[in-house]
């Protein structure tokens, strides 16, 4: 070699035996393993959150430690890859959300006739005309046509007119269930047969 030109070796040597040049592969190389351990735990914590299977967080995070602290950013994006989309947090606040919406949807009152959707306050239904509520004379509020009396303030409803037909029916049944051996006579047995 000339005179005039440094040897190139003696620089390299130089430079890598610099304190200062040392400390600062010493850092690096902290913190790519520490990086490369880190990411390992994040992956085992995300695989926690998205999972209910015990084994897979162990599984991910030694997928990452497997591929060492030069290949580990690889492994980093297999697991995102293959990783569930959803959490379970995620999951659970979007069957939440649906069941919020079913029982928003099931709270609206269906006409019991024609099964059209009516509102709770409507008196009658708009489609088939069938009465879905009365007004009590008393309280001025809404009360089922079934009821006998208001639920909110006791008052009394007058019972509609029965029929001619219905009436009879009743007192038939009225009857036959005040004197339960004629029933059994006139279904052709006898009480002393059932005995």
């Amino acid at each position: 070699m000339p005179d005039g030109l440094p040897d190139p070796g003696k620089i390299w040597n130089d430079f890598i035996t610099n304190p200062l040049v040392q400390t600062a592969g010493t850092l690096i190389v902290v913190y790519v393993v520490l990086l490369w351990l880190g990411t390992a735990y994040w992956a085992f914590r995300d695989m926690q959150a998205r999972s209910e299977n015990p084994i897979l967080p162990y599984f991910a995070s030694a997928l990452i430690i497997f591929f060492t602290p030069l290949l580990f950013l690889f492994a980093v994006v297999l697991y995102l890859i293959v990783r569930p989309r959803e959490s379970l947090a995620e999951i659970y606040e979007r069957s939440l959300a649906e069941e919020s919406l079913l029982a928003e949807v099931e709270k609206n009152e269906l006409c019991p006739v024609c099964r059209d959707r009516v509102q709770a306050d409507w008196l009658v239904c708009p489609n088939c005309r069938t009465r879905l509520h009365r007004v009590c004379p008393s309280c001025s509020r809404l009360a089922d046509p079934e009821w006998s009396l208001c639920a909110y303030c006791g008052h009394e409803f007058e019972r509609p007119a029965v029929r001619p037909v219905a009436a009879a029916m009743e007192r038939g049944a009225t009857r036959a269930a005040e004197r339960p051996d004629l029933t059994a006579e006139a279904g052709g047995f006898s009480t002393a047969t059932n005995r």
